[in-house]
């Protein structure tokens, strides 16, 4: 037996000898069955404290947020864009900046001021109260992380440890002194957390009302965490893989009937599956149904989704494509853009008139279609439909140029051909007709005309059979970043959704608009089609290597060691500065922690391994798994991830990672503490050590988290770091 373990027995018989014995009547009932009322009397007394010290972390959570909140008049952040009803697009899902519209809505805010970055906010805005709104989440993860280390069965000592680190995080309270989402995300993070251990606790009671209420509110609140951001879907992984260890628990489980097994299986399916997809689901219901005004974002979505928004003249378009008819060309792809030219060349290759993918409107986007160079072109005053089949010119209507592709290398996709814009109203050649191939039709199985809105087509060069194709490739600056469009000549081009393409905007004189109703989308289909774009412009968020490096960009390695800090505005003498860093204590505790907890783990495994004879009681390998696999798989499952990523990096994306890092704090120093506990000073000691160098280095940085002004070279001590640079960034 080892010294831990025959500290732990000793420790374990003293509180059995030192229990009152029971009397014989007592004794004899012991197993009887307590009367309902009692048994929540004695549960409600046994949380009582806790739920007082709870109340006392939140008021102290509130405090500490709202302190000196409206310090700095400075925008950081953002909320407009729901409360003018106007479509935009943004990467990340919808909930966040639903509830900080809901903010703006409770203090007065129209959404009509700009709300840009680094301006001054004006005398008729309430932003101090957009701001305690923002901040109220995240003070509600302060008695979270208390209440959640009690699910987790924490001595009392230690689950007040983790609260008071949450609550002197510096950087959390930073973070939530603005109008931003990560508050919000954290603060649902945090939830997920705590109704998955409350439903764990439920183990032993499967089935019953409080069981399902968890497994249930488990559901809800991932589905919520998924609804700010997407890296909510860590919170999502983290359920997942505790489901998973249940479910396989369960299934040696040789006493358990199958049904009953099967039972635990549909439970899951429905609460951990159905109930977050139909919370994310619904969040982007309301999102369509609140922006019904045609905004700067339109363009992310499909054409058919666009005609349905308020402020967009698409619903009064001409049913079928006419020759003569001026059109604007969307590709059908996920997030495509509008086939557009301007007068800028190729620096390279052809030398020719560029041809790319916009995603804003404007008149360099607009076409006319006319028959090849070959055949006799119809007269402005007749109707002669665009059918399947058809060969076509597309004269760009600006330059008057034709749209052309030829046996020259596209600028970036090298293997494609280049297009450009060639000739004029009088000059071209072959290279200029395109053959129409129709898809699809949203609402025709066999479709002959080409339709504005409903009907998916290819356009097959006729010289060299290659495929006008648009695709989540950027221009360099010549081509002021826009999409590259090329030619694909690959033999597996037919059936890309970058090679579709669909007429948008359509205007001919001669025809009259479509029916009313002819033009409106499904929800599955918008909800797709904005996920896809939303993944697609994630992946495009990657280091510019044209740029000068930000110095607000970080690199995964560099958080847990707290080696970087980002300041949150203009860092002028005159300016409130805030520097958001987290508590340094606080992050290489849980560095260390992380090391010390899989070198112990390993240590056990191995001697378990080697049938060393361990004396654990009951159930503590299983609890010592469970509390310490939980928390690290937490921190592991949020920070991991970001070495794989190839997007932007930045400090806060290391947030929801530190607040599960300070609960493996709470484990180690609990299960080293363990020791000790005999000597009950020394134990003490060790938890009042931790905790008072966490509240001291809480107050010394504090400057930085509330602002200060003056010159930065004031907060030169607290530049332990180089590479924090706190006192030496200028604009």
């Amino acid at each position: 037996m080892d010294d831990y373990q025959q500290i732990r027995q000793r420790h374990q018989n003293e509180e059995e000898t030192e229990k009152p014995l029971l009397t014989e009547y007592e004794n004899d009932n012991k197993y009887a069955k307590q009367p309902k009322e009692n048994k929540e009397a004695n549960n409600l007394l046994k949380e009582k404290p806790d739920l007082i010290i709870g109340c006392i972390f939140l008021v102290m959570g509130l405090i500490t947020r709202y302190f000196q909140i409206g310090k700095s008049d400075i925008v950081v952040g953002f909320a407009s864009q729901y409360l003018k009803r106007e479509f935009y697009f943004d990467v990340h899902p919808p909930l966040g900046k639903m509830l900080i519209a809901l903010a703006g809505y409770l203090v007065g805010y129209d959404g009509q001021w700009g709300w840009d970055s680094g301006a001054t906010f004006p005398e008729n805005i309430n932003y101090k109260g957009m701001r305690i709104f923002c901040a109220t989440f995240g003070a509600l993860i302060v008695p979270l992380a208390y209440l959640t280390a009690c699910n987790l069965k924490f001595p009392r000592k230690i689950c007040i440890l983790i609260g008071i680190m949450v609550l002197c995080e510096n950087g959390l309270i930073v973070i939530s002194k603005f109008v931003l989402l990560d508050p919000i995300l954290i603060f649902f993070t945090s939830l997920s957390f705590f109704c998955l251990t409350k439903f764990h606790n439920q183990r032993d009671k499967p089935f019953s009302k409080d069981w399902y209420l968890w497994l249930f509110l488990t559901g809800v609140s991932i589905g919520c965490v998924t609804s700010v951001k997407w890296v909510g879907l860590f919170a999502v992984a983290l359920v997942g893989l505790h489901t998973i260890w249940e479910l396989w628990d369960y299934l040696g489980d040789l006493n358990m009937p199958m049904r009953t097994y099967i039972n635990h299986w549909l439970a899951r399916i429905v609460c951990l599956i159905i109930v977050p997809i139909s919370v994310y689901a619904f969040n982007f219901y309301l999102h369509f149904t609140v922006l019904s005004r045609s905004g700067k974002g339109d363009a992310q979505m499909s054409s058919l989704f666009q005609a349905g928004l308020e402020g967009i003249d698409l619903s009064e378009n001409p049913l079928n494509i006419a020759y003569n008819s001026r059109v604007t060309i969307k590709n059908a792809g996920y997030g495509g853009g509008l086939l557009h030219s301007h007068v800028q060349r190729y620096p390279a290759g052809s030398e020719q008139q560029q041809v790319t993918c916009y995603h804003h409107k404007d008149s360099n986007n607009d076409w006319v279609i006319k028959k090849p160079w070959n055949s006799e072109q119809v007269p402005d005053d007749k109707i002669e439909y665009v059918k399947n089949g058809d060969i076509i010119r597309l004269v760009h209507v600006q330059t008057t140029r034709n749209l052309h592709s030829h046996n020259v290398k596209a600028p970036i996709t090298s293997y494609m051909n280049e297009v450009s814009c060639y000739g004029n109203a009088t000059l071209g050649d072959s290279n200029d007709h395109w053959k129409v191939e129709i898809v699809e039709d949203m609402k025709t199985r066999k479709p002959e005309n080409v339709r504005a809105l409903l009907t998916k087509f290819r356009l097959r060069h006729v010289n060299s059979g290659c495929l006008l194709r648009s695709h989540n490739v950027n221009l360099p600056q010549w081509g002021f970043k826009q999409a590259e469009v090329a030619c694909d000549k690959s033999k597996k081009a037919d059936n890309q959704s970058n090679n579709m393409w669909n007429i948008e905007r359509h205007w001919n004189d001669l025809m009259e608009p479509a029916p009313k109703a002819t033009y409106k989308s499904k929800f599955i289909n918008d909800f797709i089609d904005l996920n896809v774009a939303m993944w697609t412009s994630n992946n495009a968020l990657v280091p510019d290597p044209d740029k000068e490096p930000d110095q607000l960009v970080s690199q995964a390695w560099q958080w847990p060691l707290a080696l970087v800090g980002i300041r949150m505005c203009s860092w002028n003498d005159t300016t409130v500065k805030y520097y958001m860093m987290g508590n340094p204590f606080i992050w290489w505790f849980a560095f260390i922690s992380i090391i010390s907890l899989g070198t112990y783990s390993l240590f056990y495994i191995l001697r378990r391994q080697r049938k060393i004879t361990y004396v654990w009681g009951k159930n503590e390998w299983f609890d010592y798994c469970y509390r310490g696999l939980i928390t690290f798989l937490g921190w592991g499952l949020h920070y991991l991830p970001f070495y794989i990523m190839g997007r932007v990096l930045y400090l806060h994306h290391y947030f929801p990672t530190i607040y599960f890092g300070i609960f493996v704090i709470g484990f180690m120093v609990d299960h080293i503490s363990f020791y000790f506990k005999k000597v009950p000073m020394i134990y003490n000691i060790i938890v009042i050590s931790v905790g008072t160098i966490i509240v001291i280095s809480f107050f010394f940085f504090s400057k930085l988290t509330y602002g200060f002004t003056g010159p930065a070279s004031q907060v030169k001590n607290r530049e332990w770091l180089p590479s924090w640079h706190m006192a030496t960034l200028s604009d």
